[in-house]
């Protein structure tokens, strides 16, 4: 099991990103979170099969119909388990 960590930039607040990702990650099998932040980011915290968080990647890299993403930055690292199920928070 792996963790990745993702902040997505460009315009990505009110567009449904949020929405779009949990379902994404859901669909996947994914536990974890996503969160607006206050620079106008988008911030995901994911666990689970390393071929599962490559194809929420993939989604976070081109976000919902009315999302523009400009850069993701991403972290990879071992699970800590410490999710069962996947969120939306506010930061």
């Amino acid at each position: 099991m792996k963790r990745l960590e993702a902040t997505i930039y460009g315009h990505v607040q009110g567009v449904s990103f949020r929405y779009y990702t949990q379902r994404q990650a859901q669909q996947h099998g994914l536990n974890g979170w996503v969160a607006n932040k206050r620079d106008g980011t988008v911030k995901v915290v994911a666990e689970g099969a390393e071929k599962e968080l490559k194809q929420l990647l993939d989604f976070l890299h081109r976000g919902p119909t009315m999302a523009r993403v400009d850069r993701v930055n991403v972290s990879w690292m071992e699970a800590t388990g410490e999710f069962t199920r996947f969120d939306v928070r506010w930061l």
